[in-house]
């Protein structure tokens, strides 16, 4: 009974029941959109719109009441891009009653953002800026690369690194010249040394600061020793480039010259080096004798003889007082005392301070000369030393000393009449008077380097 009653129902159902049945899952309608036979509203199951096919996209459709068809009348679709591409129009479509769906989609590849070209440097992409599209970056000479060298675009139209830059870390290039060896030159310590200054050279742009001397600059005078001469230079990212030399600078010697005992040496320069000279000379009552100058020569040899101070030897026998007095010339001072009679007190009182000053009178090359007595009991005394009678007259008279009264007479090295006493003189009165002498200041300054004093 149950078979029979389904028999007859399908005899009844309508003829488009039956057309619309005939392909299933097509999408597509058999016949043309104008046929009346299947308008709706009489057919709500009947396609309707176009099917929709996204490139680069997929499509998922819902038909109203669940029907088999996804493209009739109210259908509803979800359009979604895939990876690496974006949707252009609405998200979801549905199937309008003039047979066109309710928007216009399109799925277009992602793009990132157009890379910065970096300063000295660039880029290469594969691709453009599309997505997974890899682009690398490259310096220009002198340049390195900071940050990531190769970036791709992401899905999320972003690049996966940070814009990588170009920065200049390599320091510049400056070539010093070698070391320069020098003789220092003749009666010198010091030394004239020359070079050209060097240039600096900078990988990148080229440009260069100033070139910075740490040490004398070229054409200076340079001492004895090793000295260390550097240059620096700055290009513009102040990266520093240096280089170094030294100057070494010898001085050529001789042996040490010392003083001869009872004499003075007095050198130039250094005292023993190429070129210097030494001078010497002896303390009063001391005659040299050798070289009263060596120098230094380049063989690293002193020219002349040692020099020596012999003990002034004093000849009484001579026949004038102006030869006696030639022996004093430029070695000695002289104090003559005179008196009548060796009784005198003022004499006696004179020669008493004299011998208690006999250190201030050696360091100032004073020597004593006496004239005792009246003619012919007329003597001279020089030290232990007695000059004839004769001698001792001439004597007076050259210097014009009154015969019969006391008096002093100072004479200075050059035989000049320096200082004449009618009475007894100090000491102290007589040696600061004769350290006025502009020789005697010099031969101070001497005594004073060789440590020369009394107590």
């Amino acid at each position: 009974m149950g078979s029979s009653s389904v028999r007859l129902a399908l005899l009844l159902l309508p003829l488009h029941a039956w057309l619309s049945l005939g392909f299933p899952g097509s999408g597509y309608s058999p016949l043309e959109d104008d046929e009346d036979v299947f308008s709706y509203p009489r057919q709500k199951d009947t396609p309707w719109c176009s099917p929709i096919k996204v490139k680069y996209g997929d499509v998922y459709c819902r038909a109203p009441h669940g029907g088999y068809y996804k493209n009739v009348l109210g259908t509803r679709c979800d359009v979604r891009c895939r990876k690496g591409y974006e949707l252009h129009g609405s998200s979801q479509l549905t199937c309008q009653p003039n047979k066109r769906w309710s928007d216009k989609v399109l799925c277009k590849q992602k793009r990132c953002p157009t890379l910065s070209m970096p300063a000295n440097g660039g880029f290469k992409c594969i691709d453009g800026a599309y997505f997974n599209s890899r682009c690398e970056y490259y310096c220009t000479p002198g340049y390195t690369l900071k940050g990531e060298r190769t970036v791709v675009c992401l899905d999320n139209k972003s690049w996966s690194g940070r814009p990588a830059m170009c920065v200049d870390v390599e320091p510049p290039r400056i070539q010093c010249p070698s070391m320069k060896e020098r003789i220092a030159e003749p009666n010198k310590l010091t030394v004239r040394v020359f070079w050209e200054t060097p240039e600096g050279r900078d990988t990148a742009d080229g440009i260069l600061t100033d070139v910075i001397l740490k040490g004398l600059p070229p054409g200076s005078d340079f001492p004895e020793g090793y000295h260390k001469i550097q240059y620096t230079v700055y290009d513009r990212a102040e990266n520093k480039g240096t280089c170094k030399f030294h100057v070494k600078v010898r001085v050529q010697r001789c042996n040490k010259l010392h003083a001869p005992e009872n004499g003075y040496i007095k050198c130039s320069s250094d005292g023993n080096n190429y070129g210097a000279t030494c001078e010497f000379s002896c303390i009063g009552g001391y005659e040299l004798q050798g070289s009263p100058a060596r120098v230094c020569q380049s063989n690293l040899a002193w020219s002349g003889t040692d020099p020596t101070c012999k003990a002034m030897k004093i000849n009484v026998g001579v026949r004038s007082a102006a030869a006696l007095l030639d022996q004093f010339y430029e070695k000695r001072r002289l104090l003559i005392v005179s008196t009548p009679t060796a009784r005198n007190l003022l004499y006696r009182a004179q020669l008493s301070m004299l011998q208690q000053s006999q250190c201030g009178l050696d360091l100032r090359h004073i020597t004593v000369i006496e004239l005792v007595g009246t003619y012919p009991t007329l003597i001279g005394r020089i030290g232990m030393r007695i000059m004839p009678p004769a001698l001792t007259l001439q004597l007076r008279l050259l210097l014009r000393i009154p015969l019969n009264t006391f008096s002093i007479l100072l004479v200075d090295k050059h035989g000049m009449d320096k200082e004449r006493y009618m009475s007894i003189v100090t000491p102290i009165s007589l040696f600061n008077l004769i350290d006025t002498f502009p020789l005697r200041k010099e031969e101070m300054v001497i005594q004073a380097e060789m440590g020369q004093a009394c107590n």
